[in-house]
């Protein structure tokens, strides 16, 4: 019993109080691979004034009018293409790294998990955890490096959720971890042995992130710096014992006329082909699950792509998922910053 329902007078409801919970949040994932819910998950997308920094007067025009009458059936097709007999890859992998960590952490933590953009929502699950008892909570974006679109728009959504509450939970937010120490060992762990299970030998490992328009960087975004030292450090492990495999950093997903972080791991992929690299693996250390982005521009499109330009052998590897490395490193970022709430709450 806590001090709460102590001092409750014996006519007071039921309240659930002083436990701790943790929220894993990752982008979003429309609820079907149909046009009609890809078209409502662009929508919720794309109207965020962090991920377009267009004024909504100029942006929702072209928007509403041209693509949200175009893209949702290609971006369907797309996803129709990974999509997994239990839903969307994403919020799959996502649902079990939050199952998995709860395993982890005990029944002192109250793990769950929500999209930024779609379902479950973040103030669904923030309602629920508070509903549960969770009077302090680890809001935990799964961006190992910190951008204004991703991050930042986490922790916009939970604060507007947190607006609306009466009691309001004490709220802490996990920082980026691109140079963290479990993080790059979890990506050398993981990595070596992807690498080590191929059927060829690559000649060039690219790092691919998620792109970002070059005008976050001159503004003052971290994420481009971010991501260059994540590369570079992981880059280093691995060069212990590969010596002779090239690393090269690279940005996917451009959309839009404007200018984008580069190079471009899509002309990169061709570009090396053309250049008479034979053999080519790609990993992306910035997705935390296994998504859209992964397993069809990457997997599927860039295979293509580097065999049409003259590649003989590509490999896509996989994201850190809810695999063993993956967790260890979530665990232990969790207790980081869980420290002090752990022992208040057992």
């Amino acid at each position: 019993m806590t001090w709460q329902e102590q001092d409750l007078p014996t006519e007071h409801p039921p309240v659930a109080s002083g436990k701790t919970g943790v929220l894993l949040v990752n982008l979003g994932t429309p609820d079907a691979p149909d046009t009609k819910s890809v078209r409502r998950y662009l929508k919720e997308f794309l109207s965020d004034r962090r991920v377009v920094e267009i004024p909504a007067i100029a942006w929702q025009p072209i928007l509403r009018g041209i693509i949200l009458n175009t893209r949702p059936r290609k971006s369907a097709h797309a996803y129709q293409q990974v999509w997994t007999p239990e839903g969307s890859p994403l919020a799959v992998i996502t649902r079990r790294q939050a199952e998995a960590l709860s395993s982890r952490l005990g029944d002192a933590i109250r793990v769950d998990w929500a999209m930024r953009y779609g379902s479950p929502s973040i103030s669904d699950r923030l309602e629920a955890m508070m509903e549960a008892g969770c009077e302090r909570i680890l809001l935990a974006p799964l961006y190992p490096q910190y951008s204004g679109a991703t991050t930042a728009t986490v922790v916009d959504k939970a604060a507007a959720a947190l607006a609306e509450m009466r009691w309001q939970p004490s709220l802490r937010i996990l920082p980026p971890y691109h140079d963290h120490p479990a993080y790059i060992r979890a990506l050398e762990t993981d990595l070596s042995g992807q690498l080590d299970r191929l059927e060829f030998v690559p000649q060039v490992l690219l790092l691919s992130f998620h792109g970002m328009p070059q005008r976050t960087l001159e503004l003052g975004d971290p994420y481009h710096c971010h991501c260059h030292k994540t590369a570079r450090l992981v880059g280093e492990r691995l060069a212990v014992k590969r010596p002779d495999m090239r690393v090269v950093t690279t940005f996917q997903s451009r959309f839009g006329p404007a200018k984008w972080l580069e190079p471009a791991t899509d002309t990169t992929i061709a570009g090396e082909a053309a250049a008479g690299t034979k053999r080519m693996a790609v990993a992306m250390p910035g997705f935390s699950a296994d998504c859209l982005e992964t397993l069809e521009e990457i997997a599927m499109q860039g295979r293509d792509q580097f065999l049409d330009a003259g590649g003989e052998h590509y490999a896509a590897l996989t994201c850190l998922n809810d695999g063993q490395p993956g967790m260890v490193m979530l665990e232990a970022l969790m207790r980081q910053e869980l420290a002090g709430w752990i022992q208040s709450a057992e």
